[in-house]
């Protein structure tokens, strides 16, 4: 294949952008909004569900941490009931399982029901982490698949964005109502999606899988750049869905199963090379996003600035809104770089910058806290090290996660496949989530930042050596890609260029 893409013979090489591919991809990842914003609010309601519900330290880690588990679960059902309903009503499963979480934690009258609405939300929360990137990527063309397959990510920022703000303001009423009413009000969005979902239209990977050609050539007409790259676009599907690229048939029948049986036998027992590497790649993406310590500073954010020397409840909500714009500002840059710059390069330069910001918060919060007054300097230097860190992360690991995980896998393995990585990231996610306090106790605050600062130097070693670059290739030439006599040709072709 050399440095040259399919689309170049098949007309999608196309520069510009679908505004209805990325109208679809926005209304999609708003789903993604209302998982960050259970995130984000969570940060802030615990400060005061500690207080009225008078729980400790264990019970809050596992109230921050079981959505993760049980979006794991999600994650994994997912995976098989979007290819068997497909992704558009998978999307309207999961509105409705967060309407049910968000009005059971809004209602919350003892720690048992606040408990099992988080738990509801979690399986929604694996619904969504699953299917919003991988509709974005199958809706989208390869020049412009980046950018909109990032915007879940942007929304989670967004979501998390506006939990910290609803923390905020809504700290201003009764201890009783004011948590109540940030974890319930994430049910308004939820209804107005699970309606607006039903108004897009059905991903045509998925329909191509299920023999609906023609249903599948009108989308891609109305997502595409023009009509020749709809044809090259679907041309390159049939070809991997096993169909004749010949065929102009509306309708036909697929030969073999379509609704996602024997795919973990194809993942997990018996890989080819390529999918046992887009495997490794996938999980190993999903473990050090959140491996590295995002999770912390995003959860605990309120936490660390007390410990940092912050005192007050409204300026800790204040500095953790902070946080939220950081995160939205760079994740928003990097869903124009991402299609510009490649992952590759984005990837690396960001772990770069979490090692600096990671040790350098490290060292603030262990001065801060051997020292018997407040040190200025160290608060300074530990507020700035935490916006530096969730700004290098936004900006490179957090869209490119999902972005990469999601456009790896064959056609017929993606589905579960991304459940697969979406469920290893919810794993990372509740490990960080509901052990971070006890990790900070046991080593102190800034020795667990330095622990993290280590995990992010593995990290960069493993993309540098497992990750190669996908800007600007079809979905269906990634099994090529992650060939290894592919990666050799593209590196020693990167080496070339470079004299």
């Amino acid at each position: 294949m050399g440095s040259k893409s399919m689309e170049e013979g098949t007309g999608k090489g196309q520069t510009g952008i679908s505004k209805y591919a990325c109208a679809c991809s926005i209304v999609a990842s708003m789903i993604s909004i209302i998982f960050g914003y259970d995130t984000g609010v969570m940060s802030g309601a615990m400060i005061f569900i500690k207080d009225d519900l008078k729980i400790d330290d264990t019970h809050v880690q596992v109230l921050a941490g079981i959505l993760n588990l049980c979006a794991l679960v999600g994650s994994l059902c997912a995976g098989r009931i979007s290819d068997y309903i497909g992704r558009r009503y998978t999307i309207v499963i999961a509105s409705i399982i967060f309407l049910v979480g968000s009005v059971l934690m809004g209602y919350g009258p003892t720690y048992a029901v606040l408990l099992a609405g988080r738990c509801t939300a979690g399986i929604g929360v694996g619904f969504a982490l699953m299917i919003a990137p991988v509709y974005s990527a199958e809706i989208s063309s390869p020049s412009t698949r980046g950018f909109l397959t990032s915007l879940p990510e942007l929304c989670i920022s967004l979501g998390i964005l506006l939990g910290y703000i609803s923390n905020y303001f809504f700290a201003k009423l009764t201890l009783k109502l004011g948590w109540r009413m940030m974890l319930g009000v994430a049910a308004i969005p939820s209804i107005a999606l699970a309606v607006g979902i039903l108004k897009l239209p059905e991903s045509p990977r998925w329909l191509v899988m299920q023999g609906r050609l023609g249903d599948a050539r009108k989308i891609l007409l109305e997502v595409s750049g023009d009509a020749e790259e709809a044809e090259g676009r679907l041309m390159d599907i049939k070809t991997a869905a096993g169909i004749d690229e010949n065929c102009t048939d509306d309708i036909v029948k697929i030969p073999r199963k379509t609704h996602g049986e024997g795919v973990w036998k194809e993942l997990l027992l018996r890989p080819s090379p390529p999918v046992r590497w887009i495997l490794l790649a996938a999980v190993g993406i999903h473990f050090f996003e959140h491996a590295t310590g995002i999770e912390a500073v995003v959860l605990y954010g309120p936490r660390i600035f007390k410990k940092a020397g912050v005192t007050s409840k409204q300026k800790l909500l204040l500095a953790t809104v902070g946080v939220g714009l950081t995160k939205t500002a760079f994740i928003l840059t990097a869903t124009f770089l991402i299609d510009k710059v490649g992952r590759r390069k984005m990837l690396l330069t960001s772990v770069g910058g979490m090692i600096v910001a990671l040790t350098g918060l490290g060292f603030g919060l262990t001065i801060v806290e051997h020292s018997h007054k407040q040190l200025v300097w160290a608060l300074i230097l530990c507020i700035a090290a935490v916006y530096i860190f969730v700004a290098f992360f936004s900006i490179g690991l957090g869209p490119i996660t999902w972005v990469y995980s999601s456009e790896i896998f064959p056609l017929k393995l993606r589905a579960q496949g991304v459940g697969i990585g979406v469920a290893v990231n919810r794993i990372m996610n509740a490990a960080v989530s509901m052990s971070f306090i006890s990790i900070y106790k046991a080593i102190t605050i800034g020795g667990a930042f330095f622990m993290f600062a280590g995990v992010a130097a593995v990290a960069w070693f493993f993309f540098y050596f497992f990750l190669p670059e996908t800007k600007g290739r079809s979905l269906e030439e990634m099994e090529d890609i992650f060939s290894k006599r592919v990666r050799t040709k593209d590196v020693a072709m990167e080496m070339q260029s470079s004299h």
